[in-house]
């Protein structure tokens, strides 16, 4: 006689399924898989049953240490089972309580395959520990595991639940372990013990046991010491029938083939080789995500390697072989390309002007190289970066930095705007490949801006005499005092006379226009400055008061970078310097005019004459 239970999940499936039970033993079946999970009778040691989140759940123990275990029933199936179990297998239903309490924090212990929490002496949780991808030490105390997506997901079903893929525990104190000594036949060796941090104890427990179910006979094929760049270390990497396992000094990795998404091998340079691994899983050290394994080969390394596999098992897989003797990255790749069936991403037809395929780049701070390819742009460095071509809507080309110099206008920048909203601009790359570039995107069929010539011109204008700067910065008043040099200084303030349309100050408009001139004379102004040293202060406090402010503080800026003595107005170096225009110094710099006029103006006359100046250039 056969009884039937309805709408029953085995294991973490989400899959619903028909569960039936006879004397021969107990079976289950899938509604959309149809997988059939059958076990005799004669392997039945022992039955739980238990509360669980997906209602009630019945554990069955078996004679090789394994249990199966199947969610769904109901409180009303709890007798029906009881007495089917003691019929037709001679076993108690053993009731087993479970922790409601809700607390946090309570004791680990490893039953078996799975990790239990206990609170209270009664089970909180449990984590199968087989599903656990990796175990990283999060600071001292705080261990996190993370765990990988089921393998056999080719399609999530319509009510596919969320899945938990981190948690961490909190593990404070210290654990005391026996240390293995260096010397084999040391006693003391054997008797010493080691202190380590409990997280440390219970880090290597998950680890050890997570590799349950996986003998070393598995592993189909090793490559020790393996380069990688990102995340940077030195890593073994073991390939098993599933996934492949990254072992390194301080972080594991266990990582699914059906979560590898794309897989790329690109040059990059003469001697070295880089294979990049593309997740849909990113793997995690402490809060960084990396969603690519980017490795480096040396082109010259050749590997002799032979596949754990028999022969017809080879046969199963495309382009696999049995034995290599190749360079190290055409084996890595070709293994890696038939366990996880994907193919490889190469370089494409692109080449920069020195015939490599890559050109370097910056993305923000991050320097590294820009590869066009086929389908996509890839920016590989620290975080590698993948932009389809079909999900670009523009390319906009410009050099930005021309305005700072000469090396700016060496290279140019590369912005990509995105139809999914993403913008990457790429600085800092060579100009030599524009027109490369530019072409290859136009191939491709994106969409192009060229403002480069924007650049250019800006470029231009930098390019130009520092006078044209000034007039730019400083309007008429700066290039007039240069047109008359050195030896010009009175005919440069006949100009001023001439420009000046505007009313001086109210009471010294007269003056300025006479006292320009003298003001302006060399010889003139350094007798007027030893004679009026001391007076000088005062008016020059009330000429910056006003108009003459902006003027004046042109010229005594001048007059403090060419100290004491010397024309007033020229460049060189005056070696004589008025006590007067020091205080008008601190005022000048406050306002930060333009330091062109150079005219040194003496102090009783210097007030008119400098509103006068700034009257010209108003």
């Amino acid at each position: 006689m056969t009884t039937q239970f309805d709408r029953i999940y085995h294991g973490l499936s989400p899959e619903l399924g028909k569960f039936r039970i006879a004397a021969s033993g107990m079976a289950w079946k899938g509604e959309e898989s149809e997988q059939m999970v059958a076990i005799s009778s004669a392997d039945i040691k022992w039955t739980q049953w238990m509360r669980v989140a997906r209602g009630y759940q019945l554990r069955v123990g078996l004679r090789d240490r394994k249990r199966e275990i199947f969610d769904g029933f109901v409180r009303e199936d709890h007798d029906k089972l009881a007495q089917l179990m003691k019929q037709h297998f001679s076993i108690a239903l053993e009731t087993k309580e479970v922790s409601v309490k809700g607390w946090n924090w309570g004791v680990t212990d490893f039953q078996g395959d799975d990790l239990a929490f206990v609170v209270s002496n009664k089970t909180a949780f449990e984590l199968p520990l087989t599903n656990v991808a990796n175990s990283n030490i999060a600071g001292r105390t705080e261990v996190s595991l993370e765990f990988a997506a089921p393998s056999n997901s080719k399609k999530p079903s319509k009510g596919a639940p969320d899945e938990m893929v981190e948690i961490r525990f909190y593990v404070p104190g210290t654990h005391t372990r026996s240390a293995r000594g260096s010397d084999a036949g040391s006693q003391k060796s054997d008797d010493e013990e080691e202190e380590i941090s409990a997280a440390q104890a219970f880090h290597d427990t998950v680890k050890e046991k997570a590799e349950i179910g996986q003998v070393s006979a598995d592993v189909i094929l090793s490559f020790e010491e393996v380069l990688v760049l990102t995340p940077r270390g030195r890593y073994d990497v073991d390939m098993f029938r599933e996934f492949l396992r990254l072992r390194g000094k301080t972080y594991d990795y266990k990582i699914m083939y059906s979560s590898i998404s794309r897989l790329f091998l690109l040059p990059k340079d003469d001697q070295h080789v880089l294979f990049i691994l593309g997740l849909s899983n990113p793997i995690r050290q402490g809060q960084t995500r990396y969603q690519y394994l980017v490795m480096q080969y040396s082109r010259e390394e050749e590997i002799t390697a032979e596949l754990n596999m028999e022969e017809e098992e080879v046969a199963k897989y495309d382009r696999l072989k049995k034995n290599y003797e190749d360079p190290t990255f055409e084996v890595v790749s070709g293994v890696f390309r038939a366990l996880s069936g994907k193919k490889i991403i190469g370089a494409g037809s692109f080449q920069s002007h020195n015939g490599h395929p890559g050109i370097k780049a910056n993305l923000k701070a991050v320097q590294g190289d820009l590869f066009m390819l086929e389908k996509f742009i890839f920016f590989v460095s620290k975080q590698p970066t993948l932009i389809e071509l079909s999900d670009i809507h523009q390319v906009v080309f410009s050099r930005l930095g021309a305005g700072l110099g000469a090396t700016a206008a060496r290279t140019f920048d590369l912005k990509i705007v995105t139809k999914s909203g993403p913008e990457y601009t790429f600085t800092s790359i060579n100009k030599e490949e524009h027109e490369g570039t530019e072409a290859y995107l136009r191939d491709k069929k994106v969409k192009v801006k060229n403002e480069m010539m924007e650049g250019e011109l800006i470029m231009g204008g930098d390019e130009e005499d520092e006078e044209m700067q000034s007039v730019a910065s400083s309007g008429e008043e700066a290039p007039k005092p240069r047109l008359g040099g050195d030896d010009e200084d009175s005919e440069e303030d006949e100009d001023f006379q001439a420009s000046d349309s505007d009313s001086g100050s109210p009471t010294e408009s007269d003056e300025s226009d006479s006292g320009a001139a003298t003001a302006s004379d060399a010889s003139g102004d350094r007798e007027f400055t030893k004679a009026a040293k001391g007076k000088a202060k005062v008016p020059k406090k009330k000429a910056p008061a006003k108009k003459a402010k902006k003027g004046s503080d042109e010229e005594s800026g001048d007059e403090e970078e060419k100290p004491k003595k010397a024309a007033p107005r020229p460049k060189p170096k005056p070696k004589k310097k008025t006590d007067a225009a020091e205080p008008m110094d601190v005022d000048e710099e406050k306002p930060k005019p333009k330091p062109k006029p150079k005219p040194k103006v003496k102090e009783g006359e210097d007030g008119p004459a400098k509103k006068k100046l700034k009257k010209s250039s108003d």
